[in-house]
């Protein structure tokens, strides 16, 4: 195990238990959140467990346990989120991120999609190891 693999993955896990902690902090908020964003409607059913997903491979990730699982796992939402923050770019909608709860009210733009792609860089470091 590296010391770059384990300090990418230590920074993608806490990144996703904060954004999972937030979402669950935002209560009944969220799954509206997540709606407003614009998650297809065969998804909506889901929405309520995404945060708890996030905190279990956010906490896979800090502490170094399957991190290869975890890391492919964080790469997989990741994908999913930049592409539907892309389908709603190519729409012309900015409708409020909700990424990380309330903490994220800001409309999503061209910076949402250069994160999450930091993100998947940083899951791709953390497979090195």
């Amino acid at each position: 195990m590296t010391w770059v693999a384990t300090i990418a993955s230590v920074v993608l896990g806490v990144t996703f238990l904060v954004a999972g902690a937030s979402k669950i902090a935002a209560g009944a908020a969220w799954p509206e959140q997540a709606r407003g964003l614009g998650t297809p409607n065969f998804l909506i059913p889901f929405v309520p467990f995404l945060p708890w997903v996030e905190i279990v491979l956010g906490a896979l990730l800090v502490t170094q346990v399957a991190r290869d699982v975890a890391a492919i796992g964080a790469i997989l939402l990741l994908f999913a989120f930049t592409a539907l923050v892309g389908h709603r770019l190519s729409q012309g909608r900015h409708p409020p991120c909700a990424c990380f709860g309330a903490w994220s009210a800001k409309p999503i733009g061209s910076w949402t999609i250069a994160r999450n792609i930091a993100l998947m860089v940083l899951a791709l470091f953390s497979l090195m190891g």
